[in-house]
This record gives structure tokens, C-alpha cells and sequence, in this order.
């Protein structure tokens, strides 16, 4: 396909109530002087009319392209297929809950123009809940302080990509990706635009709390060895203090004659042992599955239709 100036990736799960607002607000954003575009909506397994009502845009502007997959591969893996078959020289990469406003990508645009080759949106004025909050925030700064990588805070998805940048994206062949984490990698010009964070537009979050989890364990665990290490000090904390209280048994028994009376305490210790154990073997497991992941070397996703592509 002919290479367009402005892509934008909008992966999908089950957003039917979302779609008609989202392209009511998109279009003229891009009609207003974007240039020539094109919008790639990936349908990551909806079960809902999603995939009709895109279809249904796809009918009536053929710069507006579907991916329909085959099942849902997660949202990650849907932005890889959007960056894959994106055609742009910049490239937009934004969720369709309108929690990311699609009038601020002029504003992403202009800086893009500026000479920078990543423009990311911060996220101010968030609208999730306080304990919601709270995690996003110890996240990103664990991912910062752990990863070795400056990874701005409250930078998610939204944002927008040169094209070298995103040949580099697309180079990186890893499956437990976090986006955020390889964009930071990636290096190149960089810089971040505040962007008031809406409220889900209809609906509540197709994330759940343990979809949130396993994403933050594959950004931290992809971008740092720093866990591993920690257990590994942890054990040799552990075993100097196991050390100290046997020469402090020993001198009792021997030396001084006491008894050590009371089973509660070696009950409380071999306790600690066993869950420092179950912990560390937990990292081990974490980092040895990744690397099972990585050599199946399974596709990314697989694509059942594509729509506007010809």
C-alpha cells in the first residue's frame, strides 16, 4: 500500500457503545488537517457488533481499514498487528474508550513536526479511582527506578511514533511486550505533552485488576533482572541471620549451659524459610516461562480478515 502521512492504531475489544462517539470525535479531528491518514481499527475478538459497526465505517471511507482476528490475543499484541500493517509516516497509537481524547492529537502532531520522533501523552487529571491511581503511579515509578531505562511517569499507550522509530518497534521480536517499555528503549527524540485522562466513555474497563497485574509483571520482568537479584540478597540476609542465631544456640548449649526453650520460634523461622523458598522459586518460574514463550516463536496474532487493505 501507498504510504499515507498519519496512522492511527486503535486496537478494540468489545466497544460497541464507544465506536459511534469515538468516530464522531476522531473524524473531524483528522478532516481538520492531518494531511492524508488513514485509521486502522484492530478487532481483537469482539463479541459484541463492534466488528459490523467498523465494518460499516470501512463501506463508507476506504481510508478507514479493519483487522478482524482470529480470537483475542490481548491488547498488546493488537497494537503489534495495528503498528504492523500501519502505512503512516507518524503513527498514532490510542485506545477506543476515549479515555485518550482524540483532540489532542493535533497537538502530538505538532511537536511530532518540531523534529521529535516520539511524542508521548502524560496523563493528568486522571479519572479511575483513588486505589487505581495509587497502583498506576507505584508502577510506573518501580518501572523507572527497576527497568535501568527512563520510562516517563503516567506515559501510557497514547502517543505518537516516527516511522524509523516504529521499523524499530516492529524489529524487536519479544512476545511478552509492554509498549511503553520498548518505546522508552527504543531511544530517539523524545517528548512528553500533558493530557487530561477522560473517564471511560460507556461501559467499565475491559482490564480487570489481574489483567493489570500481569501486564505491570511483564513490563517490570521484560526491562529488569533487579527481582531475581533482590531474592538472591534476600537469601544471603537470610542466611547471614540463620548464621547469627546458630553461633548465639551454639554458645548457650555449650558455653553457658541455657536451654533454648520454646517451639514457636522454630516454627516461626522454618515458616520464613519456606515461603523466602516458594518466592524465589516464583521469580524463577516468572523469568523461565517468558523464556518459554519466547522460543515456541508462535505468532503474535493471527489475522481472519482485512478489510481496505487491497
Amino acid at each position: 500500500m501507498p504510504e499515507t502521512r498519519l496512522s492511527i492504531v486503535v486496537p478494540l475489544h468489545n466497544e460497541q457503545a464507544t465506536l459511534p462517539e469515538l468516530w464522531r470525535r476522531l473524524q473531524p479531528v483528522l478532516e481538520g488537517g492531518a494531511g492524508d491518514w488513514e485509521v486502522v481499527f484492530v478487532d481483537d475478538g469482539s463479541a459484541d457488533r463492534s466488528t459490523d459497526l467498523v465494518r460499516e465505517l470501512c463501506r463508507d471511507d476506504r481510508r478507514v481499514r479493519q483487522l478482524i482476528l482470529s480470537r483475542n490475543f490481548g491488547h498488546q499484541n493488537a497494537l503489534t498487528a495495528g503498528i504492523d500493517h500501519a502505512t503512516g509516516r507518524a503513527v498514532v497509537l490510542m485506545d477506543a474508550d476515549l479515555q485518550d481524547r482524540p483532540e489532542a492529537i493535533p497537538d502530538l502532531v505538532a511537536t511530532w513536526e518540531q523534529g521529535f520522533d516520539v511524542v508521548y501523552a502524560l496523563r493528568v487529571k486522571r479519572k479511575e479511582s483513588l486505589p487505581k491511581r495509587i497502583a498506576f503511579k507505584l508502577f510506573y515509578w518501580l518501572m523507572d527506578r527497576l527497568s535501568g531505562i527512563h520510562q516517563p511517569l503516567d506515559a501510557g499507550i497514547f502517543c505518537l511514533i516516527d516511522r524509523k522509530v516504529l521499523q524499530v518497534l516492529r524489529s524487536m521480536p519479544e512476545h511478552n511486550r509492554y509498549f511503553p517499555g520498548l518505546r522508552a528503549y527504543a531511544g530517539f527524540r523524545q517528548k512528553g505533552i500533558e493530557v487530561e485522562r477522560d473517564a471511560r466513555f460507556a461501559g467499565g474497563p475491559r482490564v480487570g485488576w489481574l489483567g493489570l497485574v500481569k501486564l505491570a509483571l511483564d513490563g517490570i520482568l521484560s526491562f529488569s533482572y533487579v527481582p531475581i537479584r533482590l531474592a538472591t540478597f534476600t537469601g544471603l540476609v537470610v542466611a547471614v541471620a540463620a548464621f547469627v542465631v546458630m553461633c548465639n544456640v551454639l554458645y548457650k548449649k555449650l558455653i553457658s549451659h541455657e536451654a533454648i526453650l520454646g517451639w514457636a520460634s522454630t516454627l516461626t523461622a522454618i515458616l520464613f524459610l519456606g515461603a523466602m523458598h516458594l518466592i524465589v522459586l516464583g521469580l524463577l518460574g516468572e523469568y523461565i516461562g517468558r523464556i518459554y514463550e519466547e522460543v515456541k516463536k508462535r505468532p503474535y496474532y493471527i489475522v481472519r480478515e482485512r478489510i481496505n487493505f487491497d
